[in-house]
């Protein structure tokens, strides 16, 4: 079962776990403060805390973590204490959102309320009062950091010719080769599939109400791999994990009795609640997804075939073909065009597009079509979802090769990355004085640090 959201806003610095210290120098020292900026402390459990966060999740630094991470926080704290000082606003919406979001994957990692009060050794009212602190001062730095960067002056043509006569034509940036693509899409029977799953379901809801076990069902019909080997148990979890549809029927049930058919993006699902508590759940449950014939792909790729033979042959333009055939509501009105779903743009750069498309086109050249592929639409794309099958044709309008940017031709990319380059140096500007003109201590502990910038070098004891 996929959840709803990746919740890739669990903020580093947060998650306090148990592991032993990684360098020998930092075991046995109690917590206290390492570094003062202005009127803003840092402690060594702050780092600590970062450090595990960044191990636990795979990551790693050529330089030394702690060193890397502790400028990192003196530099949040210049920006904090500037917004202070400009009296930004924090976006109380938006923390509340997050924090949310937080807490509930914290609550459905670890639980429910109890184990995670037990596994932080606070009450949840302390966490929040820390985290929801923690949010707000990354709200404001965030903002004191864009308002510093969006101070420069306006990037003209004269400035990105400047930048491009100075830089070696090695440093320039490189255009990678990019398509600009159409497609005609057929979609494989869903509705009969659909049918064939709900039956199956059904019959195996019947098979429970007559007394075998849901757990046992689970375990051999199941296709959600994690759940399954558990007999279809999902473990307490906040109900805003999972898809709306999903959670709002776990919670209208009572424990013991089996819903109806549920339909998420996921595929179809019959669900039993084990227990609620407050606005989590434990449910176990069965999912089947539709499964499509080799009927139904032997049939759209004789339709996309034909098609294809036609359109080659001159009987019908390409265009007009996508808007009479095509089944993919967001392309056929544009007579077929494709354009990323993220960015809007009709180019693609190889890995924008999927894996099945770019094995059909990459041998094109300009104006072939494809053979028929099977692939997949872009159904749920911005929630990260795989999206639907989908059989296709896909023509190739025209390739851009891989090349060194230019003014005539790529000024738009020159812009953004000369606009990147002076906005970075407004931030190391503004720290760079600011820096100098803070009352700054960095503890002993670590006077072994080379910091990135020097003038926090000046600083250490």
């Amino acid at each position: 079962m996929k959840m709803k959201n990746s919740f890739v806003t669990v903020a580093a610095g947060l998650l306090v776990v148990c592991l032993p210290l990684n360098a020998q120098k930092y075991r046995g020292v109690a917590d206290k403060t390492v570094a003062i900026v202005g009127g803003e402390t840092i402690l060594l459990s702050d780092i600590e805390a970062e450090v595990q966060q960044r191990r636990a999740g795979g990551s790693s630094s050529d330089k030394d973590l702690r060193c890397e991470i502790l400028q990192q926080m003196m530099e949040s704290k210049i920006f904090l204490m500037q917004a202070r000082i400009d009296s930004l606003s924090i976006g109380s919406d938006m923390v509340e959102s997050n924090l949310s979001q937080r807490m509930d994957w914290f609550r459905t990692q670890l639980g429910g309320d109890e184990e995670m009060e037990k596994y932080f050794g606070k009450p949840l009212f302390k966490l929040r009062q820390e985290w929801r602190k923690a949010l707000e001062e990354q709200s404001l730095t965030e903002q004191e950091r864009y308002n510093v960067a969006s101070k420069i002056s306006e990037v003209t043509p004269y400035d990105v010719q400047e930048y491009i006569k100075k830089t070696d034509p090695q440093d320039l940036p490189v255009v990678p080769v990019k398509y600009q693509l159409s497609q005609i899409c057929i979609y494989p029977d869903r509705e009969a599939a659909a049918v064939v799953v709900r039956e199956k379901l059904l019959s195996l809801r019947e098979r429970i109400m007559n007394g075998e076990k849901f757990s046992t069902l689970a375990r051999i019909y199941s296709e959600d791999p994690g759940s399954a080997r558990r007999g279809g148990e999902l473990g307490m979890a906040s109900k805003s994990i999972f898809w709306p549809a999903f959670s709002d029927a776990a919670m209208a049930l009572r424990p013991g009795i089996i819903s109806q058919i549920v339909e998420t993006p996921d595929g179809f699902h019959i669900i039993e609640v084990i227990e609620k508590k407050g606005d989590m759940f434990n449910a176990r449950h069965i999912l089947i997804k539709p499964q499509y014939t080799a009927e139904d792909r032997q049939k759209a790729f004789h339709t996309l075939d034909s098609l294809k033979t036609q359109i080659e042959a001159g009987e019908i333009e390409f265009p007009l073909a996508a808007r009479f055939f095509s089944e993919d509501p967001a392309t056929r009105t544009n007579g077929g065009q494709m354009a990323d779903p993220s960015t809007g743009s009709a180019y693609f750069e190889i890995d924008q597009l999927k894996p099945a498309d770019y094995a059909a086109i990459k041998n094109l050249k300009e104006g072939e079509i494809s053979a028929p592929v099977e692939s997949a639409d872009n159904e749920g794309y911005l929630q990260g979802r795989q999206g639907n099958l989908v059989y296709k044709i896909v023509r190739v309008d025209k390739i851009l090769p891989a090349h060194t940017a230019t003014f005539e031709n790529d000024y738009t990319q020159i812009l953004e990355n000369v606009t990147s380059i002076k906005q970075q140096e407004a931030v190391d500007a503004f720290l760079e004085g600011k820096i100098k003109g803070t009352y700054i201590v960095i503890d002993p502990l670590f006077s072994q640090c080379e910091f990135s910038r020097d003038v926090w070098n000046a600083h250490k004891q």
